[in-house]
C-alpha cells in the first residue's frame, strides 16, 4: 500500500513539473481515463481497507478495461454526435463516491473498534 501512496505522490509531483498541453480535441478522453485510472485506484484503495480480496491482476485488468470502455464510449458518442464523455464521467463519479463512502465507514469502524479494545 505504502508503494502505491508513494506512486501517486511521484506521479502527481512529476506532472505538475512538466508542462504538457492536451489538444482541445482531445480534453473529453483525457478526463474520462482519468476518471477511470480514479474510479479503478479508489477501488483498490476499498478493497485493501475493508480486508476484501484485493488481486493485483483483477486490479490492471479492471484499470485497462475501464480506460477501454471509456474511450470507446466517448468515440461512440463522437461519432453519434452526441456528449456520451459525460455518462462515463458520471458513472465514474458515482463509483467514487461510492469506494470513498465504504473506505470511510471501514476505517471509521476499524478506529472504534481499536478504542474500544483499549478500554
Amino acid at each position: 500500500m505504502i508503494w502505491a501512496i508513494l506512486g501517486i505522490i511521484a506521479g502527481i509531483i512529476l506532472g505538475l513539473a512538466i508542462n504538457f498541453p492536451i489538444p482541445l480535441e482531445l480534453t473529453k478522453y483525457s478526463a474520462v481515463v482519468i476518471m477511470g485510472i480514479l474510479d479503478a485506484l479508489f477501488g483498490a484503495i476499498r478493497a485493501e481497507v475493508t480486508k476484501d480480496q484485493f488481486n493485483a491482476t483483477i486490479f490492471i485488468t479492471g484499470l485497462l478495461f475501464n480506460i477501454i470502455l471509456s474511450i470507446a464510449i466517448t468515440l461512440l458518442g463522437d461519432k453519434l454526435g452526441l456528449e456520451l464523455y459525460l455518462a462515463a464521467t458520471f458513472v465514474f463519479t458515482f463509483r467514487i463516491f461510492s469506494n470513498v463512502g465504504i473506505t470511510r465507514r471501514a476505517i471509521l469502524q476499524n478506529l472504534i473498534k481499536s478504542k474500544s479494545k483499549q478500554a
